[in-house]
């Protein structure tokens, strides 16, 4: 089967050229779309998951041979988790070639996280089907990037991050007011401001309540500590 041309130009921003091309229609297949004729993308995503994580897991142990298993776990949690796989496929724009069935798309489908982290899960499997392990290795570690070598700053949740930070410093813990709504029922945004007794705070606008606290709380640290 041949690929289009937005599959073609999405093989060039993740710098992998399929052998099988039908095994990338099949990563970019939402379930949504899936027929007796076409599978989606849900048992490729189980597969990726799991090479992400051996990958994930190989690379935090090269990166510091000394760290304690309670120090690597919460840093590989920070780089599988479903937000980071979402931040990537954003990174290489794979809302844009996902086939989404008429319901997902009109609710935004393109846009929301878990649909993004379990696509980018699958686009992992297939390449580890077409060209074996060591492509798939290349292909993570290129596309998390400095991810990887940042991930210490990143390893707790910015929520958990910020509410350590005012417990230190004896504040009472942080509020997450939610200060907008707007869109469709199907497709709402939530503005929601981050806001801690001393009168500091921060907003962020996501598709989801829990999007927008946690990128309000990373917007909020970031203020605290350009502050200090």
């Amino acid at each position: 089967m041949k690929l289009s041309a937005e599959l073609k130009a999405f093989e060039g921003r993740i710098g992998h050229r399929f052998a099988a091309p039908d095994l990338l229609i099949e990563a970019v297949t939402h379930a949504s779309m899936s027929s007796p004729t076409r599978s989606d993308n849900q048992r490729l995503e189980f597969l990726g998951d799991r090479v992400l994580g051996l990958v994930m897991a190989q690379a935090l142990l090269e990166a510091d041979k000394g760290a304690a298993e309670g120090t690597l776990a919460p840093r590989f949690n920070a780089l599988v988790r479903k937000e980071t796989c979402a931040d990537v496929a954003r990174d290489i724009d794979l809302g844009a070639v996902i086939r989404l069935g008429r319901s997902e798309m009109v609710s935004g489908g393109r846009r929301k996280q878990a649909l993004l982290g379990d696509a980018v899960e699958a686009v992992i499997a297939a390449v580890y089907l077409d060209a074996g392990f060591d492509a798939a290795r290349d292909l993570i570690l290129r596309l998390w990037g400095k991810r990887i070598s940042k991930v210490e700053a990143d390893a707790r949740d910015a929520k958990t991050a910020l509410q350590e930070w005012a417990q230190a410093r004896g504040l009472l813990p942080p509020d997450y007011v939610e200060t907008n709504r707007s869109g469709p029922d199907h497709a709402p945004v939530f503005t929601i401001s981050a806001r801690l007794s001393t009168g500091a705070s921060a907003q962020a606008t996501a598709g989801s309540k829990r999007e927008a606290q946690q990128a309000a709380a990373k917007a909020l640290l970031a203020q605290l500590e350009h502050d200090t």
